[in-house]
This record gives C-alpha cells, structure tokens and sequence, in this order.
C-alpha cells in the first residue's frame, strides 16, 4: 500500500549507464572470451563469519573439549580403560605408609581387596561404582623407583606428617618430581590426633602456610576414618588429570606380573614375559620397547591373558582360585596359563633395528692404495709425531704455569670421583681437591678465558689448531668442517623439528594396529638379561616404554638447563653427570655453552649458577618435550640435584666454541700506538699471530705491526691511546665436540640422610 501523495518515478525516469570499472577491466573480459576461472575461495573468507557463527563454533569447541575431558576421566580406571594408578609416596620417616594403605582397604564390603604381594600394593575394585584403582607404594629412600613410578602414574598420593610436613628426604624427592614433571596429586595427612588440641590447630595452620608455597591451590586431606578414606577416594577419581607430554605419546605400562624364560645358549640371557596394562597409546608389537634403566629390546609376541583385576565377578572368582595357590613363580605368573590368546606376533619386515650406532668406513673416500714406499713414509712420520707429543705433553707437564695444565685436563680426560669414603684422610683428599676447583671457578669468573702463554713451547706448536675470528657473532664458520671420528657413529635428521612435527602428526591423525588402551597383555621381550627379573624380584618397579621410530639412534642432544638452587659446588665441564632425561637415564661427561640465538656458542668451563646453558651429549635420540634432570654422583654414592631443564634441540651442527685469551701488558705508550709485552716470548709467534685482531678490556681496538727484537716484545696500533693499566687481549677459538663417554648402566644411589628441619624452595614445574 504507497501512502497518499507519495511521489512515484514514471517511464521517462533517466537511467544512468553502470559504472565498467575501466578499460583494462573490460580488455582482460574481452580476452577471456566470457569463460569464467574457477578460483578457490580464499581461507580468510572462510574465517569471515558472522558473530553468529563465531559464537556457535566456540560454544561446539566448548562442548568437545568438556566431553574429551569428561570421557577421559570415565575411561580412567573403568572397564573399558587401565586401572586408576595411584603411587603412593611418603615425603617424612613418620608417614607411614602402610597405615594410609591398611586404612584405603578397610572401605564397604563392595569393595574387592586384591593383594600383590612382592610387588607392594593392592588393588581396589568396586563394582557398584564401575571403578578400580591400583595402590603401587614408593619405597622410601628409593630415588629411582620414586621417578619410575610417577612417569606412569595417574595420581600421586604424598602422605605428609602432622607436625612437620616434610623432611629433608622429602623436599629432595619433591624437587626431583616438580623437575621430572608432576602428574595429578593429593595431599593426605594421617595421625595427628594425639596432639592437644591448640597444639593440633598451631600444626595445621603451619602446614597450610608451608604447602601452600609447594603446592599453591592443594587441597589437604586428613585421613584418619573409613570416611576421609573415602572422601579421598572419591577426590582422586574426579579430578582432572594432568597430563605429561613425553608419555602421552608413547604406549607404556607398568609390569604387574613377569616371568623370565632363560634362553637355549645361556641362562643369563632369555625371554621376559611382562604383564600390564596398557596406556598413552596402542601397543605396536614392531616397535622397540624400552626397560627404564635396563635399555632397548625387541618383542617377540603380544598376548591377552585375563584381566586379573576384571570388574566382571566371573573372572574374580577364577582369579582368587588362582590366589588360593601358592607362589609357584613370581607374582602369580600362572594366572597367564589359561585362556592365553596371541594377540600379534612380530613382523620380520617391519620390525624396528636396535642398530644404535652408524659402523664407519675406514676406507671411505679412498680412492687409490698407496704404495709401500708411501706406507713406510706414513708409518715413519706417525712415529715422529708421536715422539713429538709426547716431548711435549711431558714439557707441559713440567710447566710451572698453573692454569694452562688445568685448561688441558679439562679438555682430553673425564676425571672419576667415584672415590671410597672408608679413611679420613682420603675425605681431605676430596676437600683439597673441591677447594682446587673453587679456585678455578673463581679464576674463571674473574678472568674468563685467559690462559698463560707456556715459555718453552712456541705458542704457534701449542694453539696451532686454534683460528682468529673478526668477529664472534658475524664470522662464518663451516658446520661440517673438521668433525670427529665419533660423527662418523651417529644420525643426523635433514630437517628434525619436520621430522618431529610429520611423527606427531601421524600419531594424532593415524590408528596404530596393536593393543589399545586399557588391555591387559603380555609382552614377550627378547634377549633380556636376568638381572631384570632380579630387579623385580627384589621389589623395584618394572616400567616400560614404546619407543617412537629413530629413538634408538646415538646423535648429538642439546639439553638447556639451569642450576639448582639446592646445590652450590662447582661443577667443571666434561666431568661425569648422571642424566634422567624423558624416560630414560644414562651416565655421560657433557659440555657446557652459552643458550644464543647466534650461529656459534660460546663454551663454558664451569656449570654458571646465574644464568641457563646448553649441556651437549652423545645420547640416543629423543623427541621433545622431554624433562632432564642432572645428577652428580658424591664419593659416597647418593646423587646430588644440580640441575633442571629440558630438551633442546638433536642438532650435530649446533657449533661450540671454545676461547682462548692471551694476555699482555703495554710497556711502552705513544699515541696510538704501544710497544706491548708477556704476551708472546718469540718473534716467530710475534709473526705468526700477527693476523689477528687485538683488543683491550677498555674497549680498544688494533692491530700488531711488527716484532721488536727476539723476546716476543710487538709493536702494536690502536683505535686510541692506551691507558698504563689497560691489558690487551688477543681472541683464539677452536670448535669443540663432546667426548663419547655414554653409558645407559646408572647405579642405583644410596638413600638419602633425612633430617627434621627443611627450607622449602619455590620452583617451576616441567611440564
């Protein structure tokens, strides 16, 4: 309906042409000849929605996230899934642990106690509530089996005391874990009840106040009745999990039951049946499996014995027949005899290689035989170099300079310090030896890098493989120049962060044939050595993981670490450290560098306390993230924590430098120029480093213009005049590569001495 007297356009009304958008708009319509190219839509259209649409794709985000996390914890310990691993760990000598255990079992007649036996442990299953947990107790004192257990753990279970909380046992323990990477956790105090009541409130606000700076937002849990039990229970259950990223992307299990099977040549050798449940991942029988502390095997076969811990009764009924028998093998190992159905067995074709190592050529890159006259030759000049080399270690033997035979020995041997602590006077041979090595710290941290040039050896013999650089940062230096024998042993990715990232892909995206999560199955691994089946016997956990495709293959990591705040001495480089890194531990003497966004890093002699570094190993590849961990071994054999970090980077090309400063004083000071001495003590070193740049610790620059007479005295010109107690430096560098020094065998520490009191230390937990 058109309102009265609304003015309406007639047939006259002009219209005006449409705009053509120019000539070559229209040239370009001509030349297509009206065919129209099908051009795909762009992404950035694609993301142009509309605040509708935008608000319903993250209200569906929302949705999945909350169901992938509320799947995940009904999964936990159900039927369906593993059963809910919780390690309990005493953090004091009065937290007892077998009180929180006997309390735990005495819930409802619903639920059913299995006992474990030697393992140490139960059981929990409740079939009214379609959950069963497994309680797995640390040994107390026992630092491997404490970070064995929590890298498979669902929940950890630290039991604390009433009065004191911690110890100093268990505030080590806990940095260890915070470093390794905490999973889920709760906080449970037995006792206390004993206390007078005001002295039982002054306890708990001062254990509040001390976990609330270790564990900021924990929930502590009093645990003296059936009901806080099951409170506790109910808390573990429904929490939300963390999760640790060097496991979730690897299958691994922790052992319930084994069973060695000596093999036809030797008994110390054989098959090694382990039983468990399956997490992280689908179980691929190709793959390498990995013994925590025992190194890589093959597997053989997977089997599906029953599930000894079934929510179904039948098949705890069948399990406590088997229970009523005695232990004719370790663990029970006979429940595996019935109803065992062979799950995969191994593809030869498929199969991973435990070929860690490249084997070299020796004869690479030859390509004619020498004659006999040309071996003769090489075997004449071998011995006089070799008589060379040794006139001349002994001359710097000799050498009365004190900081250049130290510079040496840190650079060609690993000293152990393993030593037997049984006589007094061998403890102040250890003293002697540490204040030694303050010394040098100090010496380094005062002069970085300055070294005494040796008087009777021409300086040109003894820093012949060193090389002058215009500049650090800008100078190019040649990643495959010069690299040692031992880069022959080891793989090297094209493009590793492509690697790792089409790996991780796979794993997400692809399903693995294999074993899903949640079964219970038996592993038949190959040519394992006894003392496995020894170890478990004698009560340690037996933890396994899968390996990804290379990470059985020797490379170059890069660990970047910092000190730990807990430990002060001073830690030299190419010394022996004790690594836990990931899922695995291994012995090696690293180096140790500065962490730059540059080409070429700068070597450090000495572990800095106030600064992170890059530690570098041969080591066997290991996709990141992973958490390291370094330990130092004391004379006693208990395992110091001196630092915490993470994985870097598996680059052979990542280029360490190590400086040398020679030192000399101006003697005589003109203009711009200065005659400058005690820094070389002949004229062929005069001349022979003459190429190099100088500099002053006062900012100055120059050249060496010529010698002055024949005792290493050298012209010298500057940017500038010298001041008379200026000192000028001259810059040599030489790349340097770790030594070959891994070794997977870590020996097992001494506990460590508890005492009461302890200093809590905030830290940054590795996730």
């Amino acid at each position: 309906m058109v309102a009265a007297g609304a003015h309406r356009p007639g047939p006259l009304k002009q219209q005006n042409k449409a705009h053509k958008g120019g000539k070559h708009s229209g040239a370009s319509q001509r030349r297509a000849g009206g065919r129209v190219s099908v051009k795909a839509q762009p992404r950035r259209r694609l993301r142009d929605l509309s605040r509708v649409d935008r608000r319903h794709q993250a209200l569906q985000l929302r949705r999945q996230r909350k169901e992938a996390v509320l799947a995940e914890k009904r999964s936990l310990g159900s039927r369906d899934g593993p059963p809910h691993l919780v390690v309990v760990v005493p953090l004091h000598c009065r937290a007892a642990a077998h009180d929180t255990l006997r309390l735990l079992q005495s819930q409802d007649s619903a639920v059913v106690h299995v006992d474990e036996g030697k393992a140490g442990g139960f059981a929990l299953l409740c079939p009214r509530l379609k959950q069963r947990w497994r309680f797995v107790t640390a040994q107390t004192g026992d630092l491997h089996a404490v970070l064995d257990l929590a890298k498979v753990a669902d929940s950890l279970l630290f039991i604390l005391d009433a009065v004191d909380g911690w110890d100093s046992a268990g505030e080590h323990c806990l940095s260890c874990l915070f470093a390794q990477g905490l999973p889920t956790y709760a906080l449970a105090v037995p006792g206390g009840t004993d206390l007078p009541p005001k002295k039982r409130i002054d306890a708990r606000k001062k254990l509040a106040k001390a976990i609330e700076k270790r564990f900021p937002e924990a929930k502590l849990f009093p645990l003296n009745t059936e009901q806080e039990s099951s409170l506790l229970l109910r808390h573990l259950a429904t929490q939300k999990q963390r999760h640790l990223a060097f496991r979730d992307r690897r299958a691994h299990l922790l052992a319930y039951t084994a069973e060695f099977v000596p093999g036809q040549e030797s008994d110390l050798v054989g098959t090694l049946k382990v039983s468990g449940f399956v997490r992280g991942q689908t179980l691929d029988v190709n793959s390498l499996v990995h013994i925590v502390g025992h190194g890589d095997f093959q597997m053989s076969q997977v089997d599906a014995p029953p599930d000894p811990l079934s929510l179904n009764p039948r098949v705890v009924k069948g399990q406590k027949r088997s229970q009523d028998m005695e232990d004719d093998s370790v663990n029970g190992t006979d429940e595996m005899e019935e109803d065992v159905k062979v799950l995969m067995k191994v593809d030869p074709h498929k199969q991973e290689s435990l070929q860690s190592e490249v084997i070299p050529d020796p004869m690479e890159g030859e390509q004619t035989w020498p004659t006999e006259e040309e071996l003769q030759e090489a075997e004449a000049s071998l011995k006089a170099n070799r008589r060379y080399l040794q006139e001349l270690i002994l001359q710097e033997g000799e050498s009365s300079g004190e900081e250049e035979p130290a510079e040496e020995e840190c650079e060609t041997m690993t000293v152990s310090e393993c030593l037997r602590d049984d006589q007094y006077d061998e403890k102040m041979e250890e003293d002697e030896q540490m204040l030694e090595k303050y010394k040098q710290e100090r010496m380094d941290e005062m002069f970085p890098d300055e070294v005494d040039t040796p008087r009777d050896v021409p300086a040109r013999v003894r820093f012949q493989k060193y090389r002058g650089l215009k500049s650090f940062r800008t100078s190019p230096w040649d990643p495959k120049e010069n690299l040692p024998r031992d880069y022959a042993r080891i793989f090297q990715f094209q493009d590793f962060s492509r690697t790792r990232k089409h790996l991780f892909r796979k794993i997400e995206k692809e399903e693995t044939e294999g074993a899903s999560v949640g079964w219970y199955v038996t592993l038949h691994i190959c040519n394992v050595p006894v003392s496995v089946m020894e170890s478990f016997k004698e009560g340690k956990p037996l933890v396994l993981f899968l390996l990804l495709p290379h990470e059985q293959k020797m490379s170059v990591l890069n660990f970047l670490v910092r000190r730990h705040p807990s430990n002060s001495e001073p830690v030299r480089a190419k010394e022996e450290l004790i690594f836990h890194c990931g899922f695995r531990r291994f012995r090696a003497s690293p180096l140790f560098s500065q962490h730059t966004s540059a080409d070429k890093h700068k070597l450090e002699r000495f572990l800095r306390p106030d600064a992170a570094l890059v530690v570098t190993v041969y080591a066997p590849i290991t996709f990141p993230p992973a958490s390291v961990l370094l330990f130092k071994q004391r004379s006693n054999a208990m395992h110091d924590l001196i630092a915490t970090g993470s994985l870097l980077s598996v680059d052979p090309d990542r280029i360490v430098i190590k400086r040398l400063v020679l030192s000399g004083h101006p003697f005589k000071i003109f203009a711009k120029t200065a005659v400058v001495r005690y820094m070389f003590f002949n004229r062929e070193d005069v001349m022979w480093f003459k190429p190099v740049e100088l500099r002053t610790k006062w900012g100055r620059r120059g050249h060496i213009k010529e010698p002055l007479g024949t005792h290493g005295h050298m012209k010298c010109h500057f940017d500038g005049q010298l001041k008379s107690q200026d000192t000028v430096l001259l810059n040599l560098y030489k790349r340097v590569f770790p030594k070959w020094t891994y070794d997977p065998h870590v020996p097992e520490p001494v506990p460590w001495v508890r005492s009461e009191s302890t200093l809590p230390v905030q830290e940054v937990e590795m996730e």
